[in-house]
């Protein structure tokens, strides 16, 4: 995360330079790009990271809980994706100066904030890692100096930068613009309510909690026609295309996206319309990435020789891209089948006795008393059987470190493609007559989860085959314009 949040100061950087200069043209976005390239990827393995932490060491079952530190990177990592999309046409088309140059003013500063939320010790989260205010407050002034400086410099010198090359709507920069539009918008969306709380708790309002049911409301109505533009967006031509066109050649694609909706409608019967619009979107951007690919290397057009040529001659950022928009598919499908379809179970458990979750047995054989390097901890054996079969032996933990006394939880988890089985140790309840009985155990079923590790490992090795396009390493052509006036000169 910190790479992350450093590395889009170079991005910040360059914004600066070219507004003192007042100048923004291919050359400089081909500078810009490899740099917010490496933070990006930077950023999205560090919230992958942290996600994969909660998941496994909070023993709270769930991957993501719209944490005020939790958000404070994705929020930089929406601005960031769109600099990067922005980034694209200023290099492709010398269009969106203005824009991209303030998206990477806000992509720093959004860092910054977030730097300024975990580090300042104004938020109380599993998650945070000072409660100096000391510190908060040398954070609060930087911040405050490089994002009021950056904002003025750029109400003063962008309107004199030069305009860029003009586009329709229905275009790849169209839809790379809308695509850009949808992501600040999230962003924004998702700051509010981090930070509407902060506010209202300054002013001296009630204390509020702003959670999950806020997000998921106002985030997924931007996030559908973002992944629907995602898949439109590459088979539109630069500058003119033609919608009817891209349409008709993802008729494949919708049919393959309906037909996953159709089947998981049939398999809830009809009870869970989220899950089948989020499985329906990632079916819906895995196809048509796949689609986008298949027709530009023209697979079943021509002889598979000419098309494993045209292939080899694809440059990397596009493989990059490829991968990314698949990651983050696969992403999705994770985050859904997590969320809709999860089993969880609380009960206090005898040792002997087994419960029933989601089609598995899960049976206590024994809890022992065991000592670390320095904490004494509770282990159970959980024996995990499906028709009779075993299928794994979970052993979750209950620690206790001898420095603070606190008492953590070290769940066990065994992993497949079909999900994860997730199994936490709570605490021993005691008989009436003052003996040790039963212990509490929290048991979830989590379909699809591991896809989220693997699709985000997916977008970060996307980016990295990007970051290696030979391009990223040459300065970019100069129009015939400018050489042309170069001649003159």
């Amino acid at each position: 995360l910190y790479l992350g949040y450093v590395g889009f100061s170079m991005a910040f950087s360059f914004a600066v330079a070219a507004l003192i200069e007042g100048r923004v043209d291919p050359a400089w976005a081909r500078w810009v790009r490899p740099w917010t390239l490496a933070a990006w990827c930077a950023l999205t393995l560090g919230i992958g990271l942290g996600s994969w932490w909660a998941y496994y060491e909070l023993g709270w079952g769930g991957f993501w809980f719209w944490d005020p530190v939790e958000n404070a990177s994705l929020i930089p990592w929406l601005a960031g994706t769109a600099l990067l999309h922005s980034a694209t046409v200023v290099e492709k088309r010398d269009a969106m100066k203005s824009w991209t140059v303030l998206l990477a003013i806000l992509t720093f500063s959004l860092s910054l904030i977030g730097t300024f939320l975990v580090r300042s010790g104004v938020l109380t989260s599993v998650h945070a890692f000072a409660t100096d205010p000391t510190r908060g407050v040398f954070i609060l002034a930087l911040l405050i100096i490089v994002i009021g400086g950056s904002l003025s410099l750029f109400a003063w010198r962008a309107p004199t930068l030069k305009a860029g090359g003009i586009f329709s709507p229905v275009s790849r920069e169209g839809f790379l613009l809308l695509n850009n539009l949808l992501l600040t918008c999230a962003a924004g969306t998702v700051l509010i309510g981090t930070l509407y709380p902060l506010f209202l708790d300054a002013v001296g309002g009630d204390k509020v909690s702003v959670g999950p049911p806020f997000f998921n409301a106002t985030f997924l109505p931007i996030a559908v026609p973002l992944v629907v533009a995602m898949v439109i967006g590459p088979l539109l031509s630069w500058k003119r295309g033609d919608l009817r066109q891209a349409l008709g050649r993802l008729t494949i694609v919708a049919v393959l996206t309906l037909t996953c909706v159709a089947a998981i409608l049939f398999h809830d019967r009809g009870g869970q319309p989220l899950a089948a619009l989020g499985m329906g979107m990632a079916a819906w951007l895995f196809f048509g990435t796949g689609m986008e690919l298949v027709q530009r290397l023209r697979l079943g057009r021509i002889p598979f020789a000419e098309s494993r040529r045209r292939a080899t001659h694809q440059p990397r950022a596009y493989y990059g891209m490829v991968l990314a928009h698949a990651g983050l598919a696969i992403i999705i499908a994770g985050i859904t089948g997590g969320s809709m379809w999860r089993t969880e179970r609380i009960q206090a458990q005898h040792i002997g006795e087994s419960v029933e979750a989601a089609g598995y047995s899960f049976a206590l054989t024994d809890v022992v008393a065991e000592s670390g390097p320095n904490y004494t901890m509770d282990m159970a054996m959980i024996e995990v059987s499906r028709n009779g079969r075993l299928i794994a032996t979970l052993t979750p933990e209950k620690r206790i470190y001898d420095v603070s006394a606190m008492p953590t939880t070290e769940a066990a988890i065994h992993s497949s493609l079909k999900g994860d089985l997730y199994v936490a140790l709570g605490d021993q309840q005691l008989s009436d007559a003052g003996e040790e009985g039963a212990w509490t155990t929290r048991i979830w079923f989590n379909p699809l989860v591991p896809w989220i590790w693997a699709g985000s490992l997916i977008m970060v090795l996307g980016g990295l085959i990007s970051l290696a396009d030979r391009r990223h390493r040459i300065g970019a052509p100069r129009r015939a314009t400018e050489r042309a006036a170069g001649r003159r000169t």
